[in-house]
């Protein structure tokens, strides 16, 4: 489903800032070698990333979805002097592919990779993160909130991808798949939650920008 008339959608990318020759190499190898590119942040949501994270110029940023690193390269644009970008992915295979492009965006100073599962990775790490990114398993979406809520700062920002689910969210919810009921749950846990002010924005599949209090 089209949420964005696909017109307006190049317009509107037609007036933002090109991709740096490392994303637009990186985006077209996503699509020629990659199982479902559609999974790639891409040049307007990219360039949207990049601009939250230069007004927002963390220190630490957690990315729980790492795919092929274009999002990783997005976000850590804005990271203040001396920070850093954790990114978790579970696909080992997609590793070398990152780290290629992180060294040619030259940030492999800036970016650190880990690969595994989410849900054990989380709790080990003992940063305090001012930005966190969601791109994962729609499934785990309110469990990934919960398990990072408190590492974030207060009047930091959790983001999360995704949240409109190719138009789904509007579905009965008899008609909803489990991905779709996973996502909606989670939009409903957000809303409900008065620690937080968030915003969705209807951009590409939808991104929820929360800010903690």
């Amino acid at each position: 489903m089209e949420i964005i008339n696909p017109e307006i959608a190049l317009y509107s990318e037609k007036y933002t800032t090109p991709e740096s020759p490392v994303l637009a190499t990186l985006n077209r190898e996503t699509f020629a070698k990659v199982l479902m590119p559609r999974m790639l942040s891409g040049h307007l949501q990219g360039q949207l990333l990049s601009m939250l994270s230069l007004m927002i110029r963390p220190e630490q940023i957690l990315e729980i979805g790492t795919y092929t690193g274009y999002s990783a390269i997005c976000l850590a644009s804005g990271l203040s002097e001396g920070g850093m970008l954790h990114t978790i992915d579970i696909n080992d295979e997609l590793a070398p592919m990152v780290s290629r492009f992180v060294t040619e965006a030259k940030l492999s100073n800036k970016i650190k990779m880990y690969t595994g599962n989410a849900m054990e990775i989380i709790p080990k790490l003992n940063q305090t993160f001012d930005l966190v990114f969601i791109d994962a398993d729609k499934t785990n979406y309110s469990n990934y909130y919960d398990l990072v809520f408190d590492k974030v700062q207060h009047g930091g920002f959790i983001l999360a991808d995704n949240v409109l689910w190719d138009g789904k969210v509007v579905e009965t919810e008899s008609a909803m798949d489990a991905d779709t009921k996973a996502i909606t749950a989670f939009n409903k846990k957000v809303r409900d939650d008065k620690r937080v002010q968030h915003v969705l924005l209807p951009v590409r599949d939808g991104l929820m920008i929360v800010r903690k209090n």
